[in-house]
């Protein structure tokens, strides 16, 4: 199962010069605990603004043009390429950047997203999503988090 894994403001905006805009504890607690154990798929900017480092307990898989060696990653010139390098039972996730979510929005089977309930201005959008092709499966509602004062949603979707 490809998932798409993002947070997104309520505007669209997922980042801003490479980084995100908010910390919510319990948005990276959500993105740990899903992920963990699985492969996870990035741009090389993602890993960049990861600092380079792999996310610990998981496979990480960078999409890149060039043939630089990604330590502690797995390297791949396409989507198509990075899923192909795990196993079709096991849930695989996106996390980024915005060119990788573009590519995999139209075949990914599910989408976790965390709704920010606040514009943001960013440089980074997320592209817009035809929820006609989608069903809500689970909706857990936060009025704020615990050093966030903004309302936020984990959202899962499945494809219809």
């Amino acid at each position: 199962m490809l998932s798409i894994i993002v947070a997104i403001a309520q505007n669209g905006t997922i980042g801003d010069k490479n980084a995100l805009l908010w910390h919510i504890k319990e948005d990276m607690r959500f993105f740990r605990t899903t992920t963990s154990g699985h492969a996870v798929i990035m741009g090389r900017k993602t890993f960049e603004s990861l600092g380079c480092k792999p996310l610990p307990k998981r496979t990480n898989i960078v999409i890149s043009r060039s043939e630089r060696e990604y330590e502690g990653a797995l390297l791949a010139h396409s989507l198509e390429e990075a899923v192909g390098m795990v196993s079709k039972d096991d849930e695989v996730f996106i996390i980024g950047g915005a060119q990788i979510y573009r590519e995999a929005l139209s075949v990914a089977d599910r989408l976790y997203i965390t709704r920010v309930e606040r514009d943001y201005e960013g440089d980074t959008s997320f592209p817009d999503i035809d929820m006609s092709q989608w069903r809500l499966v689970d909706e857990v509602r936060h009025e704020r988090g615990e050093e966030f004062e903004y309302p936020f949603a984990f959202l899962t979707y499945d494809r219809a």
